[in-house]
Parts: structure tokens; sequence; C-alpha cells
């Protein structure tokens, strides 16, 4: 089932090698070298969000590139926000995703991360900076959006502002850009010239998926700032809530009623009630509020927590709410919630080779495969959960039973850890599927502003149609996205390299948002940081 995603517009140009010092050395209770620099990788996955940042760039922007959102006249400012791949449109629903994920990151691992740990909060502060904006006026969530252009040379600043017709008191903007006609053209973002439709969901349009999926990212956003900044992350949580309440009242998925406008890029095929418990196991966890643990204990088998399927990603939360809830079992001893720890194990052990639960296809070279399409993110989304869960499990001093044999953390983590290196280029075709990172990585992705000569090399306009030239050339993209990682190999390990192949060449935010955590883990744990 191949899922369209958007492109995002930003681009990070490579002047010379990012690398940071620090040459793997032996672990902190690992025997033998590391197989990898993870202090390296883990510092280009963080600065890939610099590179899809859209909006006007603070003094501390480390990429070269100025950004401008462009969209067309009207009362809200969304200014800000990433862009999830590489094309003109800002999608709200993965983009929460992708944030709720990084925070997740660095609220699990950021204190293992020391120097990196400030990039990865201003990664965090971006996104919910936006997400408070799409969020602004009560049951309104903005869903979409285009805007934000990768210029590699300085120019004026314009400040974006959406249209949506007269001053509303219920609705939530979830989408800015016409996805459609966005698609029909291969443009540099600075050339953008396409329709900044912006898309929303209120009650009379429902998106309880997106609504939550935003709630959760606030909530997960609100704890990366508890010490650091308690006013904003009180403001965060009070959103969070507000936005839940929207989501939990007005049920209903946004692709039934924007289905023209959000599918099949990012339709909600798993439906809102994953969403649903992934958020409101978020606020529990932010609040630690009574009544987010009875709403949990009444919906919970409602909105699907024993069912059995073990995808997470950016449509499919399940797996990561069982986690996640499992913890306030493990960890907080919260025994009305013991069941999420059952809910858990089965998940961890559909990923365990070697053993009668064990239901995850692997390639023949080792790399975890859900599907074709941007099978990577299912890669780093696992990989960090089986990190997670891990330390949960350790700090219990508990295995998982797995069909009669006992898991231990170690083994979990080992799991992970194979995944990752597997990513970075201990591969089949030694290649690593991240840019920027090893002597060999992909140099064709699928990105419009990576592909195209930049306003620098070529100051004239490139349009619309002009640009599918670069599409389908067969040389390296000119501009070097460091820190992307791509959609990665098919089921035989083979990876083409092809610009025009979407489904592996392309990099998103939403894989490498959980690749932060478990990469700040394993860099300390061999340590190198």
């Amino acid at each position: 089932m191949a899922r369209l995603r958007c492109l995002l517009v930003a681009f990070v140009l490579l002047a010379a090698a990012f690398r940071l010092p620090g040459d793997a050395i032996a672990s902190r209770g690992h025997h033998g070298p590391a197989a990898h620099d993870y202090r390296d990788a883990l510092a280009k996955s963080i600065l890939f969000f610099e590179g899809q940042r859209s909006g006007k760039l603070p003094p501390s922007q480390r990429a070269g590139v100025v950004l401008v959102d462009r969209v067309a006249g009207g009362q809200v400012d969304l200014v800000g926000g990433y862009h999830d791949a590489g094309d003109n449109v800002k999608f709200g629903f993965p983009m929460a995703f992708s944030m709720t994920m990084l925070a997740w990151s660095v609220v699990e691992f950021g204190g293992l991360m020391k120097s990196e740990l400030q990039h990865a909060r201003d990664a965090v502060r971006w996104g919910a900076d936006y997400l408070l904006k799409a969020t602004a006026h009560p049951d309104t969530i903005y869903v979409q959006a285009s805007g934000g252009l990768a210029l590699p040379v300085p120019v004026p600043v314009a400040v974006a502002v959406a249209s949506h017709g007269q001053t509303e008191k219920s609705h939530l903007l979830v989408v800015v850009g016409d996805a459609t006609k966005d698609h029909a053209c291969w443009e540099r973002p600075e050339d953008m010239d396409t329709p900044r439709t912006v898309y929303k969901v209120d009650p009379g349009t429902p998106g309880s998926d997106v609504a939550a999926e935003t709630a959760a990212a606030l909530a997960a956003a609100s704890l990366v700032f508890r010490k650091s900044d308690p006013a904003y992350a009180s403001r965060l949580v009070a959103r969070a809530k507000r936005v839940f309440e929207f989501a939990d009242k007005h049920r209903g998925s946004y692709s039934t009623g924007l289905a023209a406008d959000v599918c099949p890029y990012y339709c909600s095929y798993s439906g809102y009630q994953d969403e649903l418990l992934w958020g409101a196991a978020w606020l529990h966890r932010a609040t630690r509020s009574p009544s987010y643990l009875s709403y949990i204990q009444t919906n919970g088998q409602v909105l699907g927590a024993d069912e059995s399927d073990n995808t997470f990603g950016w449509d499919n939360k399940h797996a990561g709410a069982r986690v996640l809830l499992a913890k306030s079992f493990l960890v907080q001893r919260l025994g009305a919630l013991r069941e999420y720890k059952a809910h858990a194990d089965g998940f961890i052990c559909s990923m365990v080779p070697g053993t009668a639960t064990d239901a995850t296809q692997y390639t023949r070279g080792g790399l975890l495969f859900r599907l074709s399409d941007s099978n990577m993110q299912y890669v780093t989304s696992s990989a960090f959960l089986l990190l997670t869960y891990a330390k949960y499990l350790a700090f219990a001093k508990g295995t998982v039973r797995c069909g009669g044999v006992a898991v231990t953390p170690q083994r979990l983590r080992a799991i992970a850890r194979r995944q990752v290196d597997y990513l970075l280029g201990s591969n089949p075709m030694g290649m690593s599927y991240m840019v920027g990172y090893g002597a060999r990585y992909p140099r064709r992705i699928h990105h419009r502003a990576s592909s195209l000569p930049s306003v620098a090399a070529h100051p004239g306009r490139i349009g619309c149609s002009q640009g599918f030239t670069a599409l389908y050339a067969r040389g390296a993209n000119p501009n070097v996205l460091v820190g992307a990682v791509v959609g990665g190999p098919d089921m035989q390990d083979r990876f083409p390299d092809q610009r025009n192949d979407h489904e592996h060449s392309e990099p998103a935010t939403y894989i490498n948002a959980p690749l932060v955590g478990a990469l700040a883990y394993l860099a300390h744990s061999y340590g190198q940081l």
C-alpha cells in the first residue's frame, strides 16, 4: 500500500562536512568498539530539522539558508513550522507526530545529549510554536499550509498570514497549500507560485485524529520545557488540554471532510481512535491528572488499547500509547494501568526474532520491514520504542515473556542497535541512509530544494514544469540536505538511489524524530557523549 507523502521545502548547503569530534571508543557497558560514530549521526539528525524549517530564521540558525513564508493574505499568522519531506505544503498531521516523537526523544534521552540538548530543544520549540499558532482559535486547528522558502542568499523576509474568511469561534487549521497543484510542479520554494490554500477542522468538519495528535505534541513538548521554561511549558499543556477536549467532543476523522485535500498524501487510514488514546496518554503523563487516568480506563478498550496492530508511525499510534502507558505501571507503580504492560509486551515481543511471538518481517540483511513506502520510518520508530521500553524494564528490574522466553532489556537494546547500525551503513550495500553521514550515502534524494540549483547558482526563476528536468536527471543533487534519512532499501536490501523514486529516496521529519532519541542513547552507551 503506497502512501504518497509530501516533500518538504528547506535544505542545508554543505560547504564542508559537519562533524563533531569523538571517534567510536570503548562503550559504557558494551564490549568492543562501536560500529558507528553515533554522536556524529545524532548531531546531523538534529541539524536536519533546521534545514526543514519554514519561516523567518533565528540568529542561532546553523544551516546556511534563509526561509520565507508566503501565504496569501488574511488574518491567521501561520509563519513557522516544518515541512515534512520536500515539497511546499505544510501538513499538520505528520508535523504534529514528528514533534511528539522529537519531544519524546528529548524527554527520555535528553539528559544524555550534552551539547546537542539545546539544539534538540530548539527543534522542539520551533514546531511547538507553530502548533500554538495553528490552534490559536478555540475548537479550530489549521492542518495544512504551504510556504517556507529555502533561500541560499539573504532576501527580504515576509510575514505569512493565512486567509480563512470571516472570524470564527471554532476551527483548527490542519493544512496550508493545495497539495494536488503543488505536486504537479517541481520547483524551488523561492519560485513557488501554487495556491496557498488553508484547510481546517472544526465542529462541522471534525478531525479527532489530527487534533488529538496535536494535543499529544503540545503535551509532550511541555515536558521538554518543564524545568528550563516553566511558563512556556504551562502554556503548552493548557493548550494541549483545550485541543484534546475539542478532539474528543467532536469525533470524526479529518480524512472524511477533507478527503480531496489530504488524501492520498496523509489520509488517516487507522482512524482517530489511536490518536485519542495517544493524546490522553500524553496528557496523563504531562499533568498527572486523575481525569485523564479515568478517561483511559473508561475508553481504552473502545479506542483499541488491546488491538494487535504492530505498526507504529505517523498514522497509527496504538503501539506508542501502550509503551507510554506501561511506564506508569513499571516506573510509577500505577496498578490501574497494569494491563498496558501486557499490551506493550505484545508489541515488543512481535519484534523479537527467534521467539514464538515474532510477527515481524526482516530483510536478509536484517532490516525490519513493514511497508515498501518510507519503510525507514518504521525502523526508527520501532528502535526508539525498543530502547525506551528497555529503559522502563530496567528500572523495574523486569523482563518481557515472549512465548515462554524471558527477553531482557539488554536483548531489546541489541535489536534496536542492529536496526540503527543498518541505517548508518552496516548493511549489504554498505550504504548509509543518512545523507552526509559516512562515505557512501544517497546523492539523489527526492527533495525539490536539494535537487534544484540554488538561487546563488541560478538567479533566474525555474518554472513549475521546468524543474522536472532536475527530477529525472542522473547527477547528484547540487545541495546536500545533511542529516536527512531517506525511505530506505526494498525487501531485497536494494537501493537504486533514484530521485523519482519517492518511496525509497524521500526523507521525512517523522523518520528522523524517533531516531534522535535512539542515537542519543547509543552515543552515550558507547562513551561518545
